[in-house]
C-alpha cells in the first residue's frame, strides 16, 4: 500500500508543476527483448520527470543470453547504471539478471508476470473508488502474465477476483497455489469460470487482455475461435455492477477481446491507466534507486 500511495503523491506532484529531482545523476538501464510503446515511453518519460535519464538498448544490441550472457550483461550494466528495467520473454532471465548484478533490476514483462502493470491497474482502480478492499475485480481471457500481477495485487490489497478462461487456457494452477494464501490474509475470494457471465456477475472492475500475445502468433487463428465469447462488449458489461468501469493492459485488438463502443464508452479507464503506468513506475524508481 505504501508503494500504491506514493505513486498516487508522485502523480499529484507532477500535475500540481512536476516531480523532484531525486533521482538527479541516474541512469535506468532498459533492456528489451519484446518491443513496446508503453513500457519503453512511460519507464524513459518517467526517470526524466525525476530528473535522471533512461538508455534504451534494443534486442539486437544485447542478444541477452546469446550473443553474450546474462551474468555478464548484468555485471557490465551493473558499471554504467544505477538501475537495470528488463522486458523478456522467458521469467528466468529476470532472474539471471537480478543473480549477478548489483543494481536493482525491475521486470519490466516475462511470460510469467507483469507486475508493473498490475500496480498501474491497482493505482488506476484506487483512484477511481477512492479503495480496493472490498470490490470486485474481474478478468476475461488468458490466464496470462496480466492476468497473474492483476490476480496477486488484488489480493495483496483486499479486492475479491474472478476469471473467466476458455478451457486450456485457465490461469497455472501454480499461481492460484501461490495467492490462496494471500486471499486467506486479506479475507477475499478467488473464483475461476469458463462462462464469462457467471465472473462478471456483480464486478467493480471488468479487465481484458489480447487473445494473443507477443509470441503466440502461430496460435492466432486457433485462439480466435476458442475466445469469441470471451469478448467483453455492452451485454457482457451490463452483467457487472452499475459503476463498473472496463480495463486493458494495451494494446487492444479491437473488435475481438473488446469492441470500439466499450473501449471508448463512459466506463473505459484504459487511458488514464495506461498513463498510470508511468506514476506508478516512478513510484518503484524511487524507492529502488533514490
Amino acid at each position: 500500500m505504501e508503494l500504491l500511495d506514493l505513486a498516487v503523491f508522485l502523480k499529484r506532484e507532477w500535475k500540481s508543476g512536476g516531480n523532484r529531482p531525486v533521482l538527479a545523476g541516474k541512469v535506468l538501464g532498459m533492456v528489451f527483448q519484446k518491443p513496446s510503446l508503453r513500457t519503453r515511453v512511460s519507464f524513459e518519460v518517467g526517470m526524466k520527470h525525476l530528473g535522471g535519464d533512461a538508455l534504451y538498448l534494443s534486442p539486437d544490441e544485447i542478444g541477452l543470453g546469446k550473443r553474450e550472457s546474462i551474468a555478464d550483461v548484468a555485471r557490465v550494466l551493473s558499471g554504467y547504471v544505477q538501475g537495470i528495467m528488463a522486458r523478456v520473454f522467458a521469467h528466468d532471465h529476470v532472474l539471471e539478471l537480478a543473480k549477478w548484478a548489483s543494481v536493482p533490476v525491475i521486470n519490466g514483462l516475462s511470460d510469467y508476470n507483469h507486475p508493473c502493470q498490475g500496480l498501474g491497474d491497482i493505482m488506476t482502480v484506487y483512484e477511481h473508488f477512492g479503495r480496493v478492499e472490498g470490490l470486485k475485480v474481474a478478468f476475461i481471457g488468458d490466464g496470462n502474465n496480466v492476468a497473474t500481477s492483476l490476480l496477486m495485487a488484488s489480493a495483496l490489497l483486499g479486492a475479491n477476483f474472478s476469471i473467466a478462461s476458455p478451457p486450456g487456457y485457465e490461469l497455472k494452477a501454480s499461481t492460484l497455489v501461490k495467492a490462496r494464501p494471500l486471499a486467506e490474509d486479506s479475507h477475499i475470494t478467488i473464483e475461476t469460470f469458463e462462462d464469462p457471465i457467471a465472473a462478471v456477475a456483480d464486478a467493480d472492475v471488468v479487465y481484458t487482455d489480447t487473445w494473443t500475445s507477443m509470441g503466440q502468433e502461430a496460435e492466432a487463428a486457433e485462439r480466435r475461435k476458442r475466445f469469441q465469447k470471451y469478448q467483453v462488449n455492452t451485454q457482457l458489461l451490463a452483467k457487472a455492477s452499475k459503476g463498473a468501469i472496463v480495463m486493458h493492459c494495451l494494446p487492444a485488438h479491437r473488435g475481438e477481446e473488446l469492441t470500439d463502443e466499450v473501449a471508448d464508452g463512459p466506463q473505459s479507464k484504459i487511458f488514464p491507466q495506461a498513463e498510470n503506468r508511468m506514476h506508478a513506475q516512478k513510484a518503484v524508481l524511487v524507492e529502488l534507486m533514490s
